[in-house]
């Protein structure tokens, strides 16, 4: 039998798997900030209440969430939704210290994020400030890059330069001496980098749109 506990476990991992609260889930949705919070899902009197249908399609329709993942999240075992994942700046993310010359989240100064769990330990956050990699990722949005994940010519990636400046592209070729990466916004030129200046390269696994 569908318990409210289950749908509304549902609309907190629906959340943190778009990088969010359930306020901002809400906010994302067009809804009240409120709809989503604790304090909505009992009745004054003490009784559990329904999130309205309404509301769950404009959260799923908001993140881009199929009806059946969502179903997924509801039959959840319950076990642990999230992990927490380190979070920067993109535009900190060129600033030493962050990382080892393997592309590996290192030291301090880092927030987090909740997110459902990959299986790279070593995942990190990147939030994206400004207007430069649009329409592909958005001012605020968050992506997940895994620095283990292999790569084939296609995915999106982080590359960090020896020179330390960070971009995200899209991996068109790859050769011994170089790699060629396709820009995400038109108005910015595809790139060529001797594979002697790439310090790392890491895959984009997800981004919060």
């Amino acid at each position: 039998m569908l318990t409210h506990a289950q749908i509304w476990s549902a609309v907190d991992r629906l959340a943190a798997r778009a990088g969010m609260s359930a306020s901002g889930l809400a906010r994302r949705a067009g809804l009240d900030p409120t709809t989503f919070n604790k304090s909505k899902r009992v009745t004054a009197s003490g009784r559990a209440r329904w999130p309205s249908t309404e509301s769950i399609a404009k959260a799923l329709t908001a993140t881009g969430t199929p009806m059946e993942i969502f179903v997924e999240l509801i039959n959840s075992d319950g076990g642990p939704a999230t992990r927490a994942v380190p979070l920067i700046g993109f535009a900190e993310a060129g600033a030493g210290g962050y990382f080892d010359d393997g592309g590996f989240p290192v030291g301090e100064g880092w927030d987090e994020i909740a997110f459902p769990a990959v299986s790279d330990t070593h995942a990190y956050a990147l939030e994206v400030s400004g207007h430069s990699m649009e329409p592909a990722y958005r001012d605020g949005d968050v992506i997940v890059v895994s620095p283990s994940a292999p790569i084939r010519r296609g995915d999106r990636v982080v590359v960090k330069t020896r020179g330390g400046e960070v971009m995200a592209k899209e991996l068109k070729r790859r050769t011994a001496k170089s790699i060629e990466l396709s820009s995400l916004n038109s108005d910015h030129g595809d790139r060529v980098v001797a594979a002697g200046d790439v310090l790392w390269i890491a895959r984009i696994l997800w981004a919060s749109q």
